[in-house]
């Protein structure tokens, strides 16, 4: 069973239907008891850090989530779900993310360009991963493919081990972390089309 967490703050139905739709058993919940007991566990997210670490506090999903991640058992975050893991986000103030990966979490620079040109804050859009180790996460992916991004904040893992995948976007940023058992991506995976369903079908299959 794939357990998918919902705060109030997911894109919960596309990512739900992304798993049914590649034959594997998933759920969508807002019990922390049935976090506590999921074989492999999915945090979504869109909207603020500041607001999800509060919504999951308030949820009683703090204790349950880092739980699951240090028992060893597979574990997903997927945009602000990729944030909240790390130690602190600078998005409206300093805000406390859960600290399981080191590193923060901070704005895009304002005035990146490309080309001349200014680019667009939020990143949104089909961009590239360079993937740059093997994980069994990017089994069968090539390098150089087209995911989906919305977002303005980027992180900045400490450790270079940690990053899985980077893109390009007036800078180069981490766009996907691996540590053991916990993988992360700042890109959707439910919006990236055949690359993405590949990304969910080799959770599915850890």
């Amino acid at each position: 069973m794939i357990t998918i967490v919902d705060y109030g703050m997911g894109n919960l139905r596309s990512v739900h239907k992304a798993f049914e739709h590649l034959g594997f058993s998933a759920e969508v919940t807002d019990a922390a008891r049935k976090v506590e007991r999921a074989d492999r566990l999915v945090l979504p997210g869109v909207g603020a850090f500041g607001d999800c670490i509060d919504t999951l506090k308030e949820g009683g999903f703090v204790e349950p989530i880092l739980a699951h991640i240090h028992s060893g058992r597979p574990f997903l975050g997927i945009c602000l779900g990729l944030q909240v893991l790390f130690e602190s986000s600078e998005e409206f103030g300093t805000h406390a993310g859960l600290g399981e990966i080191p590193g923060t979490v901070e704005h895009f620079p304002t005035d990146m360009q490309e080309d001349g040109e200014a680019l667009k804050i939020p990143h949104m859009g089909w961009n590239q991963i360079q993937i740059e180790r093997e994980c069994p996460l990017m089994r069968g992916v090539e390098n150089g493919s087209y995911v989906y991004f919305v977002h303005s904040y980027r992180v900045l893992p400490t450790r270079t081990e940690d990053v899985l995948t980077t893109t390009d976007y007036g800078m180069r940023f981490c766009s996907a972390i691996w540590r053991d058992n916990v993988m992360a991506t700042q890109f959707h995976p439910e919006k990236s089309q055949a690359v993405g369903l590949k990304i969910l079908k080799n959770f599915g299959e850890l």
